[in-house]
């Protein structure tokens, strides 16, 4: 399922700005109420240069939406901003995210005073899952695991149809010790899963195995469909640890359903089959769980931040509570 092409609205339809910030990029929406996409909108996520300058793109991002639906005449009910690392949703505050390098921020509160906007601040990795719940790979599933791979791996898990969110720090299962005393991670541990399988740590350890550079997990992929064995050996241990992974939320939370994003599932079957290989041969009593790819690609996190959106406008409107 793909969200459809951008269209300009009738004058004066309601809509929400959406905003994904990811490692690498964010990419932005204008949704109606049934998910259509009026406007987008894509920029670099400027993480190198520290997480002021990252509040800074986020806030422009949002304003130069904000000026595209006055220019197609439509009204903006809500901003949703979903961004990585620990988010406290209820509290709407960025805890900490290794990667962007903020920590115990309240910016949701920061975004609405620098936007002018109502704000719903939300963690990027559960709104994808929710909308994968919803929407797309994972909308006849009540126990289910969404799993993007990108610039870092973090999860989102739905347990009889409710996601688990833990005041913030429940799927960060990028950060699982898979390889105890391990290479050095972000986060400060050793041997967590994003040192070994996110696209970063492929593409790093296929250059350091190899010595010659490549542009990305994808032409690690590339490689791999030409029989190049640094790249099998790379591939392989990735596989390896994404197995021991997901063998231990298998044992733990049982889910029926497990949903691969991001960018390194767009390798499809050459992750996926021996993934699931793997898996298999290392589970005993467990629930045996459908490994499937997302529906949604790299609009999940988008079109999840425009669902809180809605949510939190909707419940304002009725005056419930958009926390609970």
């Amino acid at each position: 399922m793909t969200a459809p092409s951008t269209s300009r609205g009738p004058e004066g339809q309601p809509c929400v700005i959406a905003l994904d910030v990811g490692g690498t990029s964010m990419k932005g929406a204008l949704l109606d109420r049934e998910m259509k996409p009026l406007g987008r909108l894509r920029r670099a996520t400027p993480r190198r240069h520290g997480p002021e300058a990252v509040i800074a793109e986020i806030v422009a991002a949002v304003q130069a939406l904000n000026e595209q639906a006055a220019g197609y005449g439509v009204s903006v009910r809500r901003v949703g901003v979903v961004v990585p690392g620990i988010v406290d949703e209820v509290a709407e505050r960025a805890v900490y995210s290794a990667n962007i390098g903020w920590e115990n921020l309240a910016l949701g509160s920061m975004l609405q005073e620098a936007t002018g906007l109502p704000v719903s601040l939300g963690h990027d990795v559960r709104a994808g899952g929710a909308a994968e719940f919803r929407l797309g790979a994972a909308r006849n599933a009540r126990d289910v695991l969404f799993m993007p791979i990108g610039t870092g791996i973090s999860a989102a898990l739905f347990c009889d149809g409710r996601p688990v969110r833990g005041l913030g720090y429940a799927g960060e299962l990028g950060h699982m010790s898979v390889e105890p005393g391990g290479e050095l991670c972000a986060c400060g541990a050793r041997g967590c899963l994003e040192t070994l399988a996110s696209a970063a740590a492929i593409t790093a350890a296929y250059s350091a195995r190899s010595g010659r550079g490549v542009d990305g997990a994808a032409a690690v992929a590339a490689l791999l469909t030409h029989g190049d064995p640094d790249a099998q050996a790379v591939w392989d241990r990735a596989v390896d640890a994404l197995t021991t992974a997901l063998a231990a939320v298998t044992t733990c939370f049982a889910p029926e359903l497990i949903v691969l994003g991001g960018g390194l599932a767009q390798a499809d079957g050459l992750l996926l089959d021996p993934l699931r290989a793997r898996l298999m041969e290392r589970l005993t009593f467990q629930r045996r769980p459908e490994l499937v790819r997302s529906e949604l690609g790299d609009e999940a996190g988008c079109l999840g931040a425009a669902l809180m959106a809605w949510q939190a406008a909707d419940d304002t409107t009725t005056g419930d509570d958009p926390c609970h």
